[in-house]
């Protein structure tokens, strides 16, 4: 199957248009299913997608393990993209080490868990304000000097970071949250991006499913699916925001689509340099997912879109206050 190709900012990779984001498939979105996560790779390879977005912290490289053990015969057919810089301490609390030593080390560790010799496109996924992005970017320069990494890029960053970043070497992608529901990186991050030549990754495209219309209610998802803590899926919050994906669903049914593919659609369409991940570790969702690339929407159709869930009417942060302190450096 071929499936519409974009680059990966002007001196990356061609892949798929839309992606696939492996993160549910071990941590954060209730149980894990080994079996039927390989199979939705398999089957998402097989359908032609060839970009696949991981991290070392999903599962604390569980989800490494599972997409280089799954995936390793058929290495050449794929552009595999990881991150580093988020760590547990001693006490198990999450922090942000972006320096250049965990660089390097966190590289290591990664290439091990995959089983591969480089990885395509190697993320700093959070930054550390107190480390220098000078220094992270030129460890990670070098580790693309070594043929351990191809092409570098950067996670939740301000757009002041992103050009630092790219005066030491150039950046070729940005990952950032985009959706109908997130629409933070139209205020400056977008245009930073496009004037630098640097792909947008756009992770969460869906709203963390809440756009598919398929969360009914927050008691639906499992016990310890991280999702129960965030601002969006909570009391009053979560409420208003069941509103406005009930009107995105009145229209993507007018529109002959599930309200996931209207919402990818609407993504793909905000430009060619925007290239979104949804996530899934089913097949269903997957096929459903990847229909949407097939979806060519006009100007009107976008703007009823964008009328359904206006971006001010969202209720909610989309992490906790605590998750929000690292993103934006």
């Amino acid at each position: 199957m071929a499936l519409a190709q974009r680059q990966i900012g002007t001196d990356g990779p061609w892949v798929s248009a839309l992606g696939l984001g492996c993160m549910g498939m071990s941590a954060f979105y209730g149980e894990r299913d080994d079996d039927a996560s390989a199979n939705t790779l398999r089957r998402a390879l097989d359908l032609g997608v060839t970009h696949f977005d991981t991290s070392d912290m999903y599962g604390w490289g569980h989800n490494e393990e599972l997409i280089g053990r799954t995936l390793r015969g058929r290495r050449d057919e794929f552009v595999l993209a990881t991150k580093f810089a988020l760590v547990l301490d001693e006490n198990g609390e999450r922090r942000v080490d972006s320096s250049g030593k965990h660089a390097r080390e966190a590289c290591e560790a990664s290439l091990k868990r995959l089983g591969m010799e480089t990885i395509d496109l190697y993320y700093m996924h959070r930054r550390n304000p107190e480390t220098p992005i000078e220094e992270t970017v030129s460890a990670m320069a070098d580790l693309k000097a070594q043929g351990k990494i191809r092409w570098l890029g950067l996670s939740e960053v301000s757009p002041a970071t992103l050009r630092a970043a790219h005066a030491v070497h150039p950046i070729s992608a940005v990952q950032m949250e985009y959706s109908l529901f997130t629409r933070l990186v139209e205020d400056e991050m977008l245009a930073t991006c496009r004037a630098l030549g640097v792909a947008l990754v756009a992770y969460s495209p869906v709203g963390r499913g809440l756009l598919t219309g398929t969360v009914k209610s927050v008691d639906s998802l499992a016990a310890d699916d991280f999702r129960r803590t965030l601002p969006r899926f909570s009391g009053e919050n979560f409420d208003a925001n069941a509103a406005l994906v009930a009107a995105l669903s009145d229209v993507s049914a007018e529109l002959g689509c599930t309200p996931a593919q209207a919402a990818l659609a609407w993504v793909l369409a905000q430009g060619e340099d925007i290239l979104p991940i949804p996530g899934t570790k089913r097949v269903s969702y997957l096929e459903e997912n990847l229909a949407a690339a097939d979806l060519r929407l006009s100007p009107e159709q976008l703007q009823r879109l964008e009328s359904a869930v206006p971006s001010a009417a969202v209720a909610g942060q989309r992490y906790t206050p605590a998750g929000m302190l690292t993103t934006g450096h």
